[in-house]
Protein backbone atom coordinates (compact mmCIF):
# COMPACT_ATOMS: atom_id res chain seq x y z
CA UNK A 1 0.00 0.00 0.00
CA UNK A 2 1.51 3.29 -1.11
CA UNK A 3 0.07 5.95 1.20
CA UNK A 4 1.43 8.90 -0.79
CA UNK A 5 -0.14 7.53 -3.97
CA UNK A 6 -3.50 7.02 -2.25
CA UNK A 7 -3.40 10.54 -0.79
CA UNK A 8 -2.51 12.05 -4.17
CA UNK A 9 -5.26 10.14 -5.98
CA UNK A 10 -7.90 11.07 -3.39
CA UNK A 11 -6.86 14.73 -3.46
CA UNK A 12 -6.96 14.85 -7.25
CA UNK A 13 -10.40 13.20 -7.27
CA UNK A 14 -11.78 15.66 -4.72
CA UNK A 15 -10.58 18.59 -6.81
CA UNK A 16 -11.77 16.97 -10.04
CA UNK A 17 -15.27 16.57 -8.60
CA UNK A 18 -15.30 20.07 -7.10
CA UNK A 19 -13.15 22.34 -9.31
CA UNK A 20 -14.42 25.40 -7.45
CA UNK A 21 -12.27 24.32 -4.50
CA UNK A 22 -9.13 25.25 -6.41
CA UNK A 23 -10.56 28.69 -7.23
CA UNK A 24 -11.68 29.16 -3.63
CA UNK A 25 -8.64 27.82 -1.74
CA UNK A 26 -5.87 27.69 -4.35
CA UNK A 27 -2.85 25.43 -4.22
CA UNK A 28 -2.56 26.03 -0.49
CA UNK A 29 -5.98 24.45 -0.02
CA UNK A 30 -4.96 21.49 -2.13
CA UNK A 31 -1.85 21.04 0.01
CA UNK A 32 -4.04 21.15 3.13
CA UNK A 33 -6.30 18.50 1.60
CA UNK A 34 -3.25 16.25 1.09
CA UNK A 35 -2.18 16.90 4.67
CA UNK A 36 -5.66 16.01 5.96
CA UNK A 37 -5.64 12.77 3.99
CA UNK A 38 -2.25 11.87 5.43
CA UNK A 39 -3.84 12.35 8.88
CA UNK A 40 -6.66 9.99 7.88
CA UNK A 41 -4.15 7.38 6.78
CA UNK A 42 -2.12 7.73 10.00
CA UNK A 43 -5.25 7.23 12.09
CA UNK A 44 -6.15 4.17 10.02
CA UNK A 45 -2.66 2.77 10.64
CA UNK A 46 -2.97 3.44 14.38
CA UNK A 47 -6.35 1.68 14.52
CA UNK A 48 -4.80 -1.25 12.67
CA UNK A 49 -1.76 -1.42 14.95
CA UNK A 50 -4.02 -1.37 18.02
CA UNK A 51 -6.56 -3.67 16.34
CA UNK A 52 -9.28 -1.28 17.45
CA UNK A 53 -11.95 0.03 15.06
CA UNK A 54 -13.09 2.60 17.63
CA UNK A 55 -9.79 4.49 17.33
CA UNK A 56 -10.67 5.51 13.78
CA UNK A 57 -14.40 5.97 14.44
CA UNK A 58 -13.67 8.30 17.35
CA UNK A 59 -11.24 10.26 15.16
CA UNK A 60 -13.90 10.54 12.43
CA UNK A 61 -16.53 11.88 14.84
CA UNK A 62 -14.04 14.31 16.42
CA UNK A 63 -12.88 15.56 13.01
CA UNK A 64 -16.43 15.91 11.73
CA UNK A 65 -17.23 18.11 14.73
CA UNK A 66 -14.33 20.41 13.90
CA UNK A 67 -15.10 20.51 10.17
CA UNK A 68 -18.82 21.20 10.58
CA UNK A 69 -18.04 24.07 12.98
CA UNK A 70 -15.98 25.56 10.14
CA UNK A 71 -18.78 25.34 7.60
CA UNK A 72 -18.10 21.97 6.01
CA UNK A 73 -20.71 19.26 5.72
CA UNK A 74 -20.48 15.74 7.08
CA UNK A 75 -21.05 14.43 3.57
CA UNK A 76 -17.68 15.88 2.50
CA UNK A 77 -15.88 13.73 5.05
CA UNK A 78 -18.04 10.72 4.18
CA UNK A 79 -17.20 11.20 0.50
CA UNK A 80 -13.49 11.57 1.31
CA UNK A 81 -13.50 8.36 3.35
CA UNK A 82 -15.41 6.61 0.55
CA UNK A 83 -12.74 7.59 -1.96
CA UNK A 84 -9.99 6.21 0.29
CA UNK A 85 -11.98 3.01 0.77
CA UNK A 86 -12.44 2.57 -2.98
CA UNK A 87 -8.72 2.81 -3.58
CA UNK A 88 -7.88 0.49 -0.70
CA UNK A 89 -10.40 -2.07 -1.95
CA UNK A 90 -8.00 -2.73 -4.86
CA UNK A 91 -5.33 -3.83 -2.37
CA UNK A 92 -5.65 -7.38 -0.99
CA UNK A 93 -3.24 -6.88 1.89
CA UNK A 94 -4.43 -7.48 5.44
CA UNK A 95 -3.92 -3.84 6.48
CA UNK A 96 -5.93 -2.56 3.49
CA UNK A 97 -8.80 -4.94 4.28
CA UNK A 98 -8.85 -3.75 7.88
CA UNK A 99 -8.63 -0.10 6.83
CA UNK A 100 -11.70 -0.64 4.62
CA UNK A 101 -13.60 -2.04 7.59
CA UNK A 102 -12.62 0.93 9.75
CA UNK A 103 -13.67 3.34 7.00
CA UNK A 104 -17.02 1.58 6.51
CA UNK A 105 -17.74 1.78 10.24
CA UNK A 106 -16.81 5.47 10.41
CA UNK A 107 -18.99 6.20 7.36
CA UNK A 108 -21.93 4.38 8.99
CA UNK A 109 -21.51 6.41 12.18
CA UNK A 110 -21.16 9.72 10.33
CA UNK A 111 -24.19 9.01 8.13
CA UNK A 112 -26.22 8.10 11.21
CA UNK A 113 -25.11 11.28 12.95
CA UNK A 114 -25.95 13.34 9.89
CA UNK A 115 -29.41 11.78 9.53
CA UNK A 116 -30.13 12.39 13.23
CA UNK A 117 -29.17 16.05 12.86
CA UNK A 118 -31.40 16.46 9.80
CA UNK A 119 -34.38 15.05 11.69
CA UNK A 120 -33.67 17.43 14.58
CA UNK A 121 -33.78 20.52 12.35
Amino acid sequence: MNVDEIVDQVTEEIYRLEPALLERFGEQGKAKCREDNHHHMRHLRTAYELDETKVFSDYAVWLDGILTRHGMKTEHLVDNFGMIKSLLAEDNSEPAKSYCQYLMRAIEILKGKSETEEVGN
